[in-house]
């Protein structure tokens, strides 16, 4: 049997020494972060997630802690160039290292060049996750091909028409120097 891990406090050690795999299909709900991007929100929108551990040996006398993660979701979006809703793929695929501490991480992330967290023993797995997807996600979102093309033009036809002319207020001014009204 299989141990149970719990993505909001994973001890990432044991997950990685028992070459864990922790895979996740959620509502789009559960990542309030992630949500406010999605123009609509139902239980059908998914993000479809699964977490790997994995030990390596490294150079040191102890194992390397390593977690990989996939994470994929589709969201709807506004389009920037139609301004129409835009089924928009975001896709996460990265691994992590572990270190014991800051300063240890630090000097890692000098020297190689993958991700190196550092290790806590109620690690947040399901932040990572909605962290990776923020990252992902487009700057400017937009569909392959517009359903529509978009407006080219910067006035409506309403607007060519002449403005009233209103009089001049100066003018009525010179009227009364003068003695005219």
């Amino acid at each position: 049997m299989s141990p149970q891990y719990d993505p909001k406090r994973l001890d990432v050690n044991a997950f990685a020494r028992d070459a864990g795999v922790l895979p996740c299909n959620e509502s789009l709900s559960k990542f309030e972060r992630l949500a406010v991007d999605a123009q609509e929100l139902g239980n059908d929108v998914r993000v479809i997630w699964e977490a790997h551990g994995e030990l390596k040996d490294g150079s040191g006398p102890t194992p390397q802690v390593w977690l990989h993660l996939q994470a994929h979701t589709t969201l709807l979006m506004v389009c920037q160039r139609c301004l129409e809703l835009a089924p928009v793929e975001i896709t996460a695929n990265r691994s992590f290292r572990f270190a014991a501490n800051e300063e240890q991480a630090a000097a890692l992330d000098e020297e190689c060049e993958e991700d190196v967290l550092v290790y806590e023993r109620d690690f947040n797995l399901h932040d990572l996750v909605e962290d990776e997807l923020l990252l992902a996600m487009p700057l400017v979102p937009l569909h392959e091909v517009c359903p529509s093309q978009p407006k080219m033009q910067v006035a409506d036809a309403d607007f060519e028409a002449e403005p009233e002319v209103k009089p001049n207020p100066f003018g009525l001014l010179a009227g009364l120097k003068t003695g005219k009204s």
